[in-house]
């Protein structure tokens, strides 16, 4: 396991510094060495610092909070086909972060969009650790957060619906759209610590993840709690998808795939695939970036989460139709 989440660091690492190099102004690798040390010129290192590593850097650690909580919320829910948006989690963060797009309150003060984006994930969260605490079953679990989604997601198109004027609703859907151009160093700042908060009260749940996969009645009689197991789930999701929303807008898929993409290699206990399910997430994200880089012209650009909803829309078909076939 540990050779394995070795190389999966180098090849995050590989996937960076590819990435440093992508962009209209040609930087070779020797170039990006130079600017990281100080004994480039400035050109490159304005570049390097200020445009192309915190957008790099900001993709990995929003795909590793996504990852994470897809492998964690898969675990906890026993659906292969779970995901932070599956429990409304990324749509009531997305709402609020509109909302205060909407408002004005983005523009006039920093910070609010975290501050919005964080305060949806939260209110999603006590709504599910409510239904948590009544000792709901998974299915309740589910539908519940499902209910929240569908809210969500209206309030947000009533939110476009309703906007004053079309730069507003422009503004709006391009943001829903995600991206993580035009970030800076202290967004990474920002970002990095609560993410990592988000993993480790992941990694947290994981024994009492690893009971649950055995079923409820059997988690119990093993002395695991439940509700402390999804309290633990859905405070790290929150962090998790909360940054992840405040800082990309609503990127999807990622939740979903990596841990399908982890599990060949490290087994089905939840516990052993939260920490590389947010490596491989990490490491999507920051293709998916790589890739609308590459694919956006002058003035067009090619969003996030458009890459992610494309390449992930067909794995989410193929994972439903190994299910079908499963449940025959």
């Amino acid at each position: 396991m540990i050779r394995i989440v070795v190389i999966l660091l180098f090849s995050l690492l590989v996937l960076l510094l590819l990435s440093l190099t992508l962009g209209p102004y040609s930087i070779s690798l020797a170039e990006i060495f130079a600017a990281l040390f100080g004994k480039a010129d400035t050109a490159e290192q304005t570049v390097l610092w200020q445009i192309r590593l915190p957008r790099s850097l900001l993709a990995i650690i929003v795909g590793a909070g996504l990852g994470a909580s897809g492998a964690a919320l898969q675990g906890l829910l026993r659906n292969p086909l779970a995901d932070p948006g599956v429990v409304g989690i990324s749509s009531t963060a997305s709402l609020f972060a509109a909302l205060a797009i909407y408002t004005g309150i983005a523009t006039s003060l920093p910070g609010s969009l975290f501050v919005g984006a964080l305060s949806g994930a939260g209110l999603a969260a006590i709504f599910l650790t409510t239904l948590s605490a009544l000792r709901a079953s998974v299915t309740s679990l589910i539908l519940g957060g499902v209910a929240l989604s569908a809210i969500a997601t209206s309030l947000t198109a009533l939110l476009m619906n309703l906007s004053p004027n079309p730069w507003a609703l422009s503004e709006i859907a391009y943001w829903l759209m995600g991206s993580v151009a035009d970030r800076s160093l202290a967004d990474v700042a920002i970002a990095a610590p609560l993410v990592g908060i988000g993993v480790l009260a992941l990694m947290q749940s994981g024994r009492g993840l690893d009971l649950l996969a055995l079923g409820e009645d059997t988690a119990i009689t093993s002395g695991a709690s439940i509700t402390l197991t999804s309290f633990w789930v859905i405070t790290g999701s929150m962090l998790c998808v909360g940054t992840g929303v405040a800082s990309a807008g609503a990127v999807g898929f990622v939740g979903l795939a990596a841990p399908h993409l982890v599990r060949p290699f490290f087994g089905y206990m939840p516990s052993r695939i939260i920490l590389p399910s947010a490596l491989v997430g990490g490491g999507l994200l920051l293709v998916a970036d790589m890739v609308s880089r590459l694919l956006s012209g002058p003035g067009t650009p090619l969003y996030l989460g458009v890459v992610t909803a494309l390449l992930g829309a067909p794995l989410f078909l193929i994972l439903v139709f190994k299910a079908q076939r499963q449940s025959i």
